[in-house]
């Protein structure tokens, strides 16, 4: 499976519409301004990300390592930049018609998110919040796993460690560091596979960062989280039906 950096989970797709919600005003009398519920902050290919998308991440303890610290405004940013990076990646592989996800590993996933709330009642009391159910939070998870999935099968057959490259890390890396915190040094035949996978991982992680900036470079992203609230975004045509109905 991909790097557990990817493993920052839901709102993928995009979450209800945005809406304004007018103030109800008695026959006559001026119309009260309008209440800001929901507003776009950005568009993928005109695929919209909400506001509150990104609210719903941080509401949910699903942030980023990387993403971590600094003011909530420097939060925001960092998590609509990931969002943006894997809303990219969902329509690549959507593109790709990339089979299907295992229902096991989602409800695996699901069980995760669940742990770490105390009890059923709080975990249903945050997706309520949210306007989230269990479907809907299996869906997302769903897209999420696909890409993962995507991800290993399409990028990790890329992905080599060979011997030398393990024992120039256990020399170079290793080996100083466990010395210079006093700590016994084992052999390489020990720790050779934990070696390997972890410079799999970073290599995998090259990788994805590279096909990542591609299809960045390739989409159409328009990026408005700093604009005023009140500065409605760019009209965007809808994409037309095929096949008529």
């Amino acid at each position: 499976m991909a790097a557990p950096g990817l493993l920052f989970v839901l709102l993928l797709a995009a979450g209800p519409p945005p809406a304004v919600a007018p103030a109800s005003a008695p026959s006559g009398a001026p119309a009260a301004a309008p209440v800001l519920l929901d507003r776009v902050v950005a568009l993928v290919d005109s695929d919209p990300i909400l506001l509150s998308e990104v609210e719903r991440v941080i509401a949910l303890g699903l942030v980023p390592e990387a993403a971590r610290g600094g003011d909530e405004k420097t939060v925001r940013r960092r998590v609509l930049d990931a969002l943006i990076e894997q809303r990219l990646r969902l329509h690549e592989v959507e593109r790709s018609r990339f089979g299907d996800v295992d229902v096991r590993a989602v409800e695996e996933q699901v069980a995760r998110l669940r742990a770490g709330f105390p009890d059923e009642a709080a975990f249903q009391a945050r997706l309520a919040a949210l306007d989230l159910d269990l479907a809907g939070l299996r869906q997302l998870l769903a897209g999420q796993l696909l890409i993962l999935t995507y991800v290993e099968e399409r990028l990790g057959s890329r992905v080599f460690v060979g011997l030398d490259e393990i024992r120039r890390h256990y020399e170079e890396v290793l080996v100083p560091d466990l010395r210079a915190r006093g700590a016994a040094v084992p052999p390489l035949e020990q720790v050779r596979e934990p070696i390997r996978q972890l410079l799999r991982e970073q290599r995998l992680e090259e990788e994805i960062a590279r096909w990542t900036a591609q299809l960045r470079r390739d989409a159409d992203v328009i990026d408005l989280l700093d604009r005023a609230p009140g500065e409605l975004p760019p009209v965007v045509p809808l994409p037309s039906r095929r096949g008529g109905g």
